[in-house]
Order: structure tokens, then sequence, then C-alpha cells
């Protein structure tokens, strides 16, 4: 058995958020890594000064930090990632105090100090405190000073974290894990993923991501220790490319920057607010007959089926039998808020019936994705709210279906799809890992040998995608030309806002990698806002869109 991973963390105090509280419990708990010293940076004495000389040296920065404090009051997020906890309730191991050489922006530990550090022989340090690290601290552990940089290093180093995307309008967030060098924020990189922005709240925005990208530390460690050093770092060499960086570096935005960015955020909302007075949104399906067994690809000359005013209809997935089709959704009456299975049957002339409920429990379903397996028809509607992926088997076709199985339990995850390829079964699921965390950013495979019987086996590489652009599922895998695509969901202006296609270039016990090979936008109707399923069977091809309806 492989030793485990001697781990050291950098610190400013005991005093520690919840996000790295979780992250280091993790870490403990771990069987491929363990805690072993604590390196606390010591007081400055500029943490000393007067109220008015540190009033004075913030005078530029003076809207930022009002403004920091107005979000404290107006915005309240839970669970709370910036909550503190005190690390010795967490970790007990030996600690070395430090006070560095510090210039205007960066920490320098004195070699005294880092030849005690080298003596504990570290394998990787955890950056959760500290300025700017420079000097021999950076190659003090045998694979390096691992630290977040919460934003995406090719278009924002700097920061302050979670700020300029909010501020600027950036409809996503990035997040990198990098092993640190003298190149600020241009480091080895061993992990990023991008979350939708949000576009109000700096708090709320730093929250969700902070909690997201917490799993990605504790998942790196032990992939360091499984694959071991030399392959670890292959791999890494592999993947990563020249990264020049073009853009300014970020700092505390000036009071004039905070002040155009609150005149802008607020009056958005000021108007969105009079706005949904007299209108609302709302999910619609639209279809399209082709005289073929083919994909309809032109969606201008869809036909659109709306929903009452009281209601939405979305994410379709479609079945045909002896003739006739049959379309499966999610139908959410907006009192209720919870949504339930129906069915409506329609025929090549678009004559169709009312929806139909066929499956209603007292938590939400959606993503009715139905499938065969042998002579059997099944479907895997979502039940994330019950923590759960159940499998579904129709006993008399379209009404009535019965439980067959829970696959999996304990779980937040959100539109299961699955594809039998390869003699195998491929279930693909956004998961949230961490509660305060979204389920638009992180994409799951798991794998087995039966459908019912089997052990769902979690793929090595999950998550195989980390990115809000790209990861959720949109629909069924399909194939065509005999290459395999996988629709997903493009929620970085919005939820739902667009689609990408991607080719499932490899996909084995080891290996998963897709590649995009078309995005889709809502751009066809000037009222529709977004578009994020997409299913097809024989002639039938429908599709979901977000529209804009007077009440």
């Amino acid at each position: 058995m492989k030793d485990k991973l001697r781990i050291g963390i950098l610190t400013d105090s005991d005093v520690i958020t919840a996000w790295s509280y979780r992250m280091l419990d993790l870490i403990r708990k771990s069987k491929h890594s363990e805690i072993v010293l604590i390196v606390k940076k010591e007081e400055s004495p500029m943490a000393n000064e007067s109220s008015m000389q540190q009033f004075w040296n913030n005078r530029k920065d003076l809207i930022w930090i009002l403004y920091n404090k107005l979000e404290d009051k107006l915005f309240k997020t839970s669970p709370d990632a910036f909550a503190a906890k005190n690390l010795k309730d967490l970790v007990a191991c030996p600690e070395i105090s430090v006070r560095p050489k510090e210039t205007k922006f960066s920490d320098y530990i004195l070699p005294e100090d880092v030849a005690e550090i080298k003596s504990h022989n570290i394998d990787v340090f955890v950056r959760l405190g500290f300025r700017i690290l420079r000097g021999e601290i950076l190659t003090s552990a045998k694979y390096g000073v691992w630290s977040f940089h919460h934003g995406d290093n090719t278009i924002n180093r700097g920061g302050p974290a979670g700020a300029w995307e909010v501020i600027e309008d950036w409809d996503e967030t990035g997040v990198v894990l990098q092993i640190l060098s003298e190149d600020l924020d241009g480091g080895t990189i061993l992990d990023t993923s991008y979350s939708a922005t949000d576009k109000v709240s700096i708090k709320r925005n730093k929250n969700n991501y902070y909690w997201k990208a917490l799993s990605m530390l504790p998942r790196k460690l032990k992939e360091l220790h499984h694959l071991g050093s030399d392959v670890f770092f292959e791999k890494l060499e592999h993947n990563n490319h020249p990264d020049f960086y073009y853009n300014r570096l970020f700092v505390n935005p000036t009071n004039w920057q905070m002040l155009k960015a609150f005149i802008r955020i607020y009056s958005k909302k000021i108007w969105n607010t009079f706005h949904n007075y007299f209108y609302f949104d709302q999910w619609i399906l639209l279809y399209q007959f082709n005289k073929k067994n083919k994909w309809s690809k032109s969606f201008f000359r869809f036909k659109r089926i709306l929903p009452p005013k009281d209601r939405f209809w979305a994410d379709p997935f479609v079945y045909e039998k002896n003739n006739s089709y049959f379309i499966f959704i999610e139908e959410l009456i907006y009192k209720e808020n919870k949504g339930k299975i129906a069915v409506i049957e329609i025929d090549e002339k678009g004559n169709h019936t009312t929806p139909k409920r066929i499956i209603e429990k007292e938590y939400h379903l959606s993503y009715p994705f139905v499938f065969e397996d042998g002579d059997t028809l099944y479907m895997l509607p979502e039940t994330s709210e019950n923590r759960t992926i159940e499998l579904y088997k129709c006993v008399d076709f379209p009404y009535k279906w019965e439980l067959s199985k829970v696959l999996m339990r304990h779980v937040s995850a959100v539109d299961a799809t699955i594809i039998k390829t390869n003699g195998k079964y491929w279930m693909f699921c956004n998961m949230k890992e961490n509660e305060g965390a979204s389920t638009l950013v992180k994409l799951f495979l798991f794998y087995s040998e039966s459908l019912v019987e089997g052990e769902w086996i979690n793929h090595p590489m999950n998550p195989i995608v980390s990115d809000v652009r790209q990861s959720r599922p949109a629909g069924k895998i399909f194939e065509e030309n005999g290459k395999l695509y996988r629709p997903s969901q493009d929620s970085s202006k919005r939820y739902g806002y667009g689609m990408k296609i991607n080719e499932i270039v490899q996909m084995d016990e080891t290996t998963y990698k897709e590649d995009i090979v078309q995005c889709i936008y809502p751009n066809w109707a000037k009222d529709i806002l977004a578009t994020h399923t997409i299913n097809n069977h024989k002639k039938l091809t429908v599709i979901d869109a977000l529209i804009r309806r007077r009440k």
C-alpha cells in the first residue's frame, strides 16, 4: 500500500473559511493524504494601523469597501462559504510560525524558516493564506505549493475574486487550481472550472463558485497518489499549452468603476422588476416532422405548442409507436412550483392531445429521458429533490409506469442520460458535490455491465466536464454517420440559454474525451430567450424554448 501524501497548510490564522474547512476535512478523511504541518503567518505590524491611517490608505477603494458592506446586508447566502471555522478543531499537527519579509504585494519566507519547513518533508503545500508568495517556499514541498486562483487566469489575473465578472457583466466566472510559480497566476495548471456569473451580487457569485471549486484540490491529490508523480506530471505537461496573458493586472475597483457598476446593475434590476409586471417567461415546445426518418434541423421552420399561461412545458423527449408519436414532458404549474411528468400524443399534421399526467410524486420531477433496452421501454426522470436517480418501467404504454429500481441514492444529480455502447451502459448526469454549489457545472460519468442489476462505477476522470457552457445534458445521445453526439446545455448567459453538440471522441473505463462541434443559440425569433433540450425519434424532432409573453 502506498504511503499517504504529506500535506502542509499555509495560513494566516487559526480562523479559516467554511469552504476551506470542508476541503481540508475531505483531505483529512481521505485514504490518499494526511495533513502533517501548519505554517502560520504572524500578524503584520500593518494590522495595527489606526482607523484614520487605514481610511487614508483605502481612500481609492472606499466605494468598493462600502459596496461589500451593503451586499452583506442585502444578500444572505446559505450555506455561507466564508463563515468562520477554527482550523484547530479539524487538524492537530506541528505548527511553524513565520514572519515573512514583506514587499508591496509579496511575502518572502526567510531562509531559516524555509530550512525548518523543508525538514518536515512535505509533498504538497496548500495555500490558504499569505499574500503573493515568492522565493524558496515555492519549492519547499516535493510537488510544490497548490493554490486556487478564483478567476479565469487566461483573462483575469489579480483580483478581487469573483468581483470583476459581476462589475463588467461577464457570462462566466472561472476558477483555476495551479502549482504556484514566480509568475503571478501563471503557474502549472492542475484543473479549471467555469460557472455562470451572478449578474447582480458579487457575494452570491463568490459563494457559489467557492463551494463548487473546493473538491478540485482533494480530487487532484487523489489522482497524484493513484497515478504516481511520473504519470501525473506527464499528463499535466501534455495537457498544458503556451499561455500568454494579454490583459491588465486586475486590482480593487476604483470608486468611479464601482459607481458605474452599481448604477448599471441596479438600474437593470429596477427595469426587470418593472418589465415583469407586464410580461412573464414561459417554456414552450417546438416541433417539426421530417418526411424521412431524419432530424429536422432548421428551427425557424418549427411549429409551436403553447401551454396555458399558468404553466410551462419543457424537457421534451420523443417516442414513436405504431405510427403514433408521443412527447414526454415536464409540466409545471406556477402556483404549485412542482414538476410532473406528462405525455402529449401528436400526429404528422400537428394535431395533438392535451398533456396527460403519467408520473407525479411529492417531490419535483423533470427531464423524462425515455429509452429502450431490449423489449422494455424505460424512463429516467430527474428526481434530484429526492436525492435519487430513479428508473421507471413502462407497463401500459404510454400512461402507466412503475418504479423499476433506484439506481443511486443520496446524490444531488440532474438530467441523467444513459446510452448502451461497447457492451456497457454509460450514464451521464450533472451533480452537485457540495451544498451551496450549482448543478449546472460538473458532468459525471458512470458505467455498468447491467442497467438494472449492475453496480454503477464512478469514472476515474470525474467530473469529465466542469464548465457551465457545456456540461449539463440536453437530450438523448444520438448516432449520426457512425459517430456519437451528446447534446448539452450552455447556461452561461442564463439558465438553459443555448445548447452545444459534442462529439464523443473516446469513452472507455479510463478515458473520456469530447469535442464541441456546434453551438445552438436562440437567435431564430425575437421573443425566444433560451433553448435547452433537443430530441428526435424517427420523423419527429422536438425542442423547447423560453419565450417572453404578455401576462
